[in-house]
Formats: C-alpha cells, sequence, structure tokens
C-alpha cells in the first residue's frame, strides 16, 4: 500500500483511538487520562540499564517503542498531547518530533525533563502506566476497571493496525526464508539468529520478542532461550519462532525444517502443517476459540495414531486421557497487536484442560490471533505416560528415535474478517 494511504489509515486510528478512550473515560467518571512511556530499570549496583520496551497504551497511540520518560495527555474533546523527552545529552542520541501527518493529529511538545506536562485545571485524573513511574504524580493510578476497558480497545484492530501486522509478518517472512537456508547449510543456532537479523535489517532488542532458534533437542524447549554457537554434529531439526516489529506491531510466526534424511520427522512435520491449516480455514466469526483448541487435540489425535505413535487408542480417549497434552502442552493462540500476546484475551480463564491458554474468547471481525498447534519430543512430559498404564500404548521405540528433533510447532497470524479470515502470514510465507 502507498506510503500516502498508510497515513491516512493511521490519522483514522487515532480518530478511533481518541472515540474509545473518550467512551471509556466517561464510562468511569474520568476527564482525563495521563499515560507514561515507562523508562527501563537500572540493573542493580550497575550503571547499565535493561532493554526498554514501550508501554502497550502509549505504543497503540504512537507506534514510538523506544522513547522513554515520555507522556500522552488524553482530553475528550481536545486534540491528546504528546510531550517527548529530549534531554540536551552528548552521551545518547536523543528523541526528536515525528514529523509525519498522523503527528498533526495531535498537540507536540518536547521537555528536557521527564516530569509529565502540566495536569492543573483537568478534573478527576486517571494515571496509567509503571508504578514506578508514577510516583508523586496526582489522580487515580492504574485504576483496575478502566484498565480493562482500556485493554478492550486493543481487542478489535482498526484498518491502519492490521496493515502494520501484515507488513510485519511480510518482514518476518524474509528471515524465515534465510533462516531455513543458513539451517540446511549446516548453521549453528547463533547463526541462523545472524542470518535472520541480516534478512529482516532489525536488531533483536528491536524486535517484538526474543527469537527461539533451536536446533534437534532445543526445538523441544517450549521457549528455547540460548544460541548455541557450535555448529551440530548432525543437525536433525529447526524450529525458529520469531517475528518483526511495525510502527509498534509485531508479527509471530514460527516453521519447523526436517534435516534431509529425517524422514519420519518430516513426515510429522506434513502432518501439523495440514492440521495448522484447516484449524486456520476455521478460523472465523462467532467460533469458540477454547473449541478450536479441543478440535487441535482430537486432530492431533489422530495424526498420532496414523503415524504410529499411538497405538489402540481413539481419539477421544487420547483426549480424556491427557496422552495428547504430553505432546502439546501449550494452547492454541493468543491475539496479536502491540503486544505479541496482546491484551483482553481472557475475559474468563481458560478451562482447566488447558491452562496455558491464551484466548478464551468467541472470535470477532477485527481480531487478529496466532495459530501455533505443535507436537513435541518432551521427556518431563512424556515418559511420565510411556511408563504409565497407558505405557504400552506409545511405541517407545518409534520415540526413543525422535527425541533428538525436539519438537514441532507450525505458527500464522490470522486475521478475522466479516466472512472467514485472512491469513496475514501465508500471504507471504507459504
Amino acid at each position: 500500500m502507498p506510503e500516502q494511504e498508510r497515513h491516512a489509515r493511521q490519522c483514522l486510528h487515532l480518530e478511533t483511538l481518541q472515540q474509545r478512550y473518550s467512551d471509556a473515560l466517561e464510562t468511569h467518571g474520568y476527564d482525563a487520562l495521563l499515560i507514561a512511556s515507562g523508562a527501563a530499570p537500572m540493573r542493580y549496583a550497575d550503571d547499565h540499564g535493561y532493554a526498554f520496551q514501550g508501554f502497550g497504551p502509549f505504543v497503540h497511540w504512537t507506534g514510538l517503542t523506544d522513547v522513554e520518560h515520555s507522556w500522552l495527555l488524553i482530553r475528550p474533546g481536545r486534540q491528546a498531547l504528546l510531550q517527548l523527552y529530549t534531554p540536551v545529552d552528548f552521551w545518547h542520541a536523543t528523541a526528536s518530533l515525528p514529523d509525519e501527518p498522523w503527528a498533526r493529529e495531535l498537540e507536540l511538545t518536547a521537555s528536557p525533563e521527564r516530569r509529565p506536562p502540566a495536569l492543573d485545571g483537568l478534573g478527576r485524573l486517571a494515571v496509567i502506566g509503571d508504578p514506578a513511574a508514577l510516583t508523586d504524580l496526582p489522580g487515580t493510578h492504574n485504576p483496575a476497571d478502566l484498565l480493562a476497558d482500556l485493554e478492550a480497545t486493543r481487542i478489535l484492530k482498526t484498518g491502519y493496525e492490521i496493515e502494520c501486522l501484515d507488513l510485519a509478518n511480510a518482514r518476518a517472512a524474509d528471515g524465515h526464508r534465510a533462516a531455513r537456508e543458513a539451517f540446511l547449510a549446516g548453521a549453528s543456532e547463533f547463526e541462523i539468529s545472524l542470518a535472520y537479523q541480516q534478512a529482516t535489517a532489525q536488531r533483536e532488542v528491536e524486535a517484538p520478542y526474543h527469537s527461539i532458534i533451536g536446533l534437534n533437542d532445543h526445538a523441544g524447549i517450549l521457549h528455547y532461550q540460548y544460541y548455541d554457537t557450535a555448529r551440530p554434529q548432525q543437525p536433525r531439526s529447526l524450529l525458529i519462532d520469531a517475528g518483526y516489529r511495525f510502527r509498534g506491531y509485531g508479527s509471530d510466526i514460527t516453521r519447523t525444517t526436517a534435516a534431509p534424511g529425517e524422514g519420519m520427522f518430516q513426515a510429522l512435520v506434513a502432518g501439523v502443517e495440514s492440521l495448522q491449516k484447516r484449524l486456520c480455514d476455521a478460523v472465523v466469526p462467532g467460533m469458540d476459540f477454547v473449541e478450536l483448541h479441543r478440535k487441535t487435540h482430537l486432530g492431533l489425535a489422530a495424526l498420532l495414531s496414523s503415524a504410529g505413535l499411538v497405538r489402540g487408542l481413539d481419539e477421544e480417549t487420547q483426549v480424556a486421557e491427557g496422552i495428547t497434552r504430553a505432546f502439546f502442552p501449550h494452547g492454541l493462540g493468543h491475539l496479536l497487536g502491540v503486544q505479541v500476546h496482546d491484551v483482553g484475551g481472557r475475559p474468563v480463564p481458560p478451562p482447566a484442560d488447558a491452562p496455558f491458554l491464551r484466548l478464551t474468547r468467541r472470535l470477532e471481525p477485527g481480531m487478529v490471533v496466532t495459530v501455533e498447534p505443535g507436537l513435541y519430543f518432551i521427556p518431563s512430559l512424556l515418559k511420565p505416560v510411556m511408563q504409565g498404564r497407558l505405557g504400552n500404548q506409545l511405541d517407545h521405540g518409534l520415540i526413543d528415535e525422535l527425541w533428538g528433533c525436539g519438537g514441532i510447532r507450525i505458527e500464522d497470524n490470522v486475521e478475522v474478517t466479516d466472512n472467514g479470515a485472512c491469513n496475514l502470514t501465508r500471504r507471504h510465507l507459504p
């Protein structure tokens, strides 16, 4: 889409937020809202801070993920005021006032001070952000009812937000292709990470989350956080879960690749991908995401039976006995936006049989969700089943052969539309 159209959509996005926030403030009896961008805390006994990520509501309005000690003041009936912290500093680069059409929708000011703009005469004030940044400020800090309604404004995306997420998928797709090529060339986890960053032209600290890049058995560690610098003697599998942030909006994509010669594991990858595509096709308005998660377990049970990993148990029994949960312990997906696990997804707690599910809503047009089934060979989860009363129903020899491949996850980002869904990931990464 041409840049001019994107700017126009962003201006409409701000108009929508102004209305949504004004309605929420009126509902809860507030006259103004102050939002802190936040700041990275300093490490204990050190003069360096942690990596910074801006506060969600501030990023929702501005798209600015890396400005600290800045403020956004929402005043119903008036332009929102954005105050950026611009100190005189010869040690670090400082923020500058943006010069784009969206910025003209706001009242802009720069300040060399970390304190917020003048708050006199605003009436009843709410202030939200990291409590450490709100010390000594007037108003009601982080009121729970208001925060819940503000989080709800992020559930249904505007056209501008959908476009940002689509572009984030496009950029991440370049990285995933480069990562796969590096893996097939025998690269280490560290080298694959470098290939991903080179292809996306985004430093990892700027990405929406720390990339998960697991080779062989590391692919079975769900949030594996290291990059081994040594090349594996025998590459068997790659699981990469990595995204890209565009104007504050992050993609969240996972792909699994089997090494040449890993025929059984490749067949399982193909089976999980086939299941994942069917689940994406089932994303429609009105679908209960909890029910879709449960359908995933039935589909996974069918795959376990057809692959010979589980024998003599029908699909319903595998699910009821918890066998599929040992192979697939996490939830099917979550909302996506300015936070990878975006807010507002769990108006009710997840059911007891899906404690890690991050989305318990019925799907509505405007939501963007991830769909990420998996199949893993995790010793701490599978060995108790293999040693239990149904252990003889599992093929121990086949599982022993697959321990070293770690696991499989396939993840796309899917927009719920008026009459179905649009897979933002498959548009760029088949």
